[in-house]
């Protein structure tokens, strides 16, 4: 059985520039981190790859353009945002309507993300793996059996 994995978008797998404003898709400058496209590619050939992300103001549409933009789109199934799910990131509601629409179970589902409290904390209570990708080593104490990466290839290893 494949596994369903969810990203975070900014700051995870695509670069948030803190100079911008607005909906990312129609920033001057896209860029993905470090390793997504990669792991992107490793983890689609026997899993499932969507987006989970808490943008407010983007549309589904919006998020699949800047994918595209920093060519990783290929690598998605699809885009979950509020806008297309009624509620926003950062609660075990967000993340179990994600598992009620993909019809699979918790336990099928990786959720891949650099915020805590809006990434990992919600998707463990909703019965969600988390990896919590933590590049600048926030000496932040995560709940047991959570896993830490500092680099997004560690998923491919």
């Amino acid at each position: 059985m494949s596994t369903v994995y969810l990203f975070d978008w900014g700051d995870t797998l695509m670069v948030d520039f803190p100079g911008q404003s607005g909906k990312m898709c129609d920033w001057t400058e896209v860029q993905a981190v470090s390793g997504a496209v990669e792991v992107l590619e490793c983890l689609s050939r026997s899993n499932t790859v969507y987006v989970a992300t808490n943008a407010a103001d983007s549309s589904e549409a919006d998020i699949q353009s800047a994918f595209e933009r920093a060519g990783l789109s290929r690598y998605i199934s699809g885009y979950f945002c509020k806008s297309n799910l009624g509620i926003g990131k950062g609660s075990p509601e967000f993340f179990e309507k994600i598992v009620n629409l993909l019809d699979v179970s918790p336990q099928a589902v990786v959720m891949v993300g650099d915020t805590y409290d809006k990434d990992i904390e919600p998707a463990v209570t909703a019965g969600i793996t988390a990896i919590w990708f933590n590049p600048k080593k926030s000496d932040f104490q995560a709940s047991p059996g959570v896993r830490q990466i500092q680099h997004l290839s560690e998923l491919c290893l």
